[in-house]
């Protein structure tokens, strides 16, 4: 039987479905300070400065202006049933995630993965929100909180979604575009990258 294509209608039926169960993030953003500065304070305060000492590490903040507090290095689709791993490289041209999609079963469970550096200061609020499209119609957003973060000499931090699931059925199947994003507090967009996925009754094509 030939794959049915949904229809306009059928996909704003989806995407109203889905406006109601949006993930969304009410959170009030701290007063940004710098590494230094929270360093700096209550150095009389020995007990303070040892938490403080054992939470960010006593590694130097990387100096060259050049580099990004945030850096997002890579995303991978976690799921025990696939053929191969499923990982998009996000350090180098993000217009080729465009010409290679990734392939999910339908109806199989998976989550996201994203590794990220912070090189220089405390970040705050790091927000990872993607939005899912299909024919140019908007039928999902998710936000996920998290958190804040200190800087690393090397060691990437890694953030796990909750567990998600592919579409299934013959109106599922076919190719979604997505567009990710990583924010903080301060709504800086430390990166953006638009990606495809397609949905297939089985792993291969």
């Amino acid at each position: 039987m030939a794959e049915q294509e949904p229809t306009p209608e059928q996909l704003e039926a989806l995407a109203a479905a889905n406006a109601d169960s949006e993930n969304r993030v009410n959170y009030k953003a701290p007063a940004q300070k710098s590494l230094q500065e929270i360093q700096q304070q209550d150095q009389d305060d020995e007990s303070l400065r040892k938490y403080k000492e054992a939470l960010l590490g006593k590694c130097a903040a990387v100096a060259d202006p050049k580099i990004p507090n945030v850096q997002v290095t890579r995303m991978t689709l976690l799921c025990d049933t696939a053929p191969q791993p499923l990982v998009l490289d996000l350090q180098g041209d993000l217009d080729n995630l465009k010409k290679n999609p990734f392939v999910l079963k339908e109806g199989i469970e998976y989550k996201i993965k994203i590794n990220f550096k912070v090189n220089k200061d405390i970040v705050s609020g790091l927000k990872y929100t993607q939005q899912t499209f299909r024919k140019g119609i908007k039928l999902d957003k998710s936000d996920y909180m998290v958190g804040s973060y200190g800087p690393r000499a090397s060691e990437e931090y890694e953030f796990l979604t909750t567990m998600e699931e592919s579409p299934k059925g013959l109106l599922a199947r076919g190719t979604y575009n997505i567009k990710s994003k990583f924010t903080d507090d301060d709504e800086h967009d430390h990166l953006s990258w638009e990606w495809f996925l397609t949905i297939k009754k089985d792993w291969t094509n």
